[in-house]
């Protein structure tokens, strides 16, 4: 259930949200872009849910109250990175403060949440990964990342506790 190269789609990505409208095709093609170009062709899945399902997996396999934008879960084989998860609620309130599409929003976050994939933490690493994003982000023409915007951490890659409820 990954992005990976001439696959279909339904394989690796999923959209279990009904309340916000956005491009899908779209989003897939950015996201086989980005593991052709950013992932080295590793293989990730991604979710796009509801405000309340980033807010289970939250405190599930955080321990964080809450709901966040974005969760990236790593898997830890060579081929296969793991699985990005974003809330599609947070998007449309970060695209409108912003000024921007949710289809741009939602690029912006899977971005972002490939970066944690490939082991970058804006927590800890002294600003690498800052700098990753804010290159990406601008060969790929989109506005400011999450990092850059709010000047500081967003999401850390933590170790699960379990598999996630999608991948059971």
């Amino acid at each position: 259930m990954s992005v990976h190269a001439g696959s279909d789609s339904s394989e690796w990505f999923s959209n279990r949200q009904r309340s916000v409208r956005f491009d899908a095709a779209s989003l897939v093609r950015f996201a086989g872009r980005l593991r052709r170009r950013l992932a080295g062709g590793r293989e990730f899945a991604l979710r796009i849910a509801s405000d309340g399902a980033l807010r289970r997996a939250n405190r599930s396999f955080l321990g964080r109250r809450g709901s966040t934008d974005v969760l990236s879960f790593p898997d830890g084989e060579a081929s296969r990175l793991g699985d990005i998860l974003i809330s599609a609620n947070r998007a449309r309130r970060q695209a409108r403060r912003l000024g921007h599409s949710v289809d741009r929003e939602l690029r912006i976050l899977l971005l972002h949440g490939l970066l944690h994939l490939l082991g970058h933490d804006h927590e800890r690493d002294g600003g690498r990964m800052r700098r990753l994003e804010e290159s990406w982000r601008r060969r790929l023409g989109l506005p400011a990342g999450l990092i850059e915007r709010t000047g500081g951490p967003r999401v850390s890659p933590r170790p699960r506790r379990a598999a996630p409820p999608w991948r059971r």
